[in-house]
């Protein structure tokens, strides 16, 4: 078994502890990079017309789940390992708090209207004051 792992020092995850400061710092660099690179990218998709126009806004998302792989990945070290179950556990709550909100609030606007009273009767309201 010691063979194996011996075989393996050198293959870190980005996300998992690394032997050497300069090889922290080189992943980090590595993450700055791709992130860069794909933020660019995003702005070089919005202001060309390479993408289809109906399009760009798919593959402005593409970009954006990409990016936020990144930056987990990367930068918040959240790996799928075995050391990471908590930090995996605290993101997909998360992610589900940010979607009830998200499913909330549009479920709360397409039913706004519905729930309001007519524009006449409340003029007539005012009017009778």
């Amino acid at each position: 078994m010691s063979d194996q792992a011996d075989n393996y020092r050198g293959d870190v995850a980005p996300g998992d502890e690394h032997a050497t400061t300069l090889s922290e710092v080189g992943h980090y660099l590595i993450g700055l990079v791709l992130a860069l690179g794909l933020t660019a990218t995003s702005f070089w998709v919005a202001s060309t017309h390479a993408l289809w126009g109906p399009g760009i806004p798919i593959g402005l998302c593409v970009l954006a789940i990409a990016q936020m792989g990144i930056h987990l990945v990367f930068f918040l070290h959240i790996t799928t390992g075995p050391d990471n179950t908590n930090n995996v556990l605290a993101l997909a709550f998360g992610v589900l708090i940010v979607f009830l909100v998200v499913v909330g609030s549009l479920w709360i606007m397409a039913n706004l209207n519905r729930d309001m009273m007519p524009m006449d009767e409340l003029m007539n309201m005012q009017i009778q004051r």
